[in-house]
């Protein structure tokens, strides 16, 4: 093979891959890594709530022992949330979202009852342990949120790129496998303005 005809395979093989890389042929892949990593990010501070809830139970039932209903009902609710895992193979399926998504609004609600107890022992609402706990848990539930509202748009991303043009030309042919990812859903109760009494 001569000099001119290796210079021109190779001038050959450089503009098929910069035209593939312009095409949008990458796009559906970091999309969906994209994606992944941001559920990630949700199962990594979900995982950090539940493992707080251990040391505010037992500095709970320390003050509120009459309050074992409620100290149950969490722990029963943490062991139901730690058991539904969803990984990235399974975010295209809405139903196990949903089971997820379920479990966790459980022990949400289980966790505002408990912290709502706690306003009827002013002595645990003292307690430096409680309040640096509370506050970990606060801002957990924060961290939460906001790593929701990043997957929530990467999931957008994803899903838009498998739908529009030119990226849907590599997802009807090479990537035809690929799924749009399920999202979260606002719970039930999320609809309904919240009581206020005074």
């Amino acid at each position: 093979m001569s000099y001119s005809s290796r210079l021109r395979n190779i001038v050959a093989i450089v503009l098929i891959g910069l035209s593939l890389s312009a095409c949008g042929y990458n796009t559906i892949p970091t999309a969906e890594e994209t994606a992944n990593a941001r559920w990630a990010d949700v199962q990594n501070n979900y995982q950090r709530r539940a493992d707080l809830i251990p040391n505010l139970v037992a500095t709970v039932q320390g003050y509120a022992k009459q309050e074992k209903d409620v100290l149950t009902a969490v722990i029963e609710a943490r062991a139901k949330a730690t058991q539904v895992h969803v990984d990235a193979s399974q975010l295209t399926d809405p139903d196990k979202m949903k089971q997820f998504q379920d479990a966790q609004n459980q022990l949400s609600g289980a966790l505002g009852r408990l912290l709502a107890v706690s306003e009827n022992y002013p002595d645990l609402k003292s307690n430096q342990n409680f309040l640096a706990l509370q506050s970990q848990l606060e801002g957990t539930e924060n961290r939460i949120a906001v790593a929701r509202r990043d997957y929530i748009a990467a999931v957008r991303d994803y899903n838009l790129t498998l739908q529009t043009f030119p990226s849907m030309i590599w997802a009807m042919t090479v990537f035809r496998g690929k799924k749009p990812m399920a999202n979260f859903a606002a719970s039930d109760n999320a609809q309904t303005p919240p009581a206020v009494k005074f």
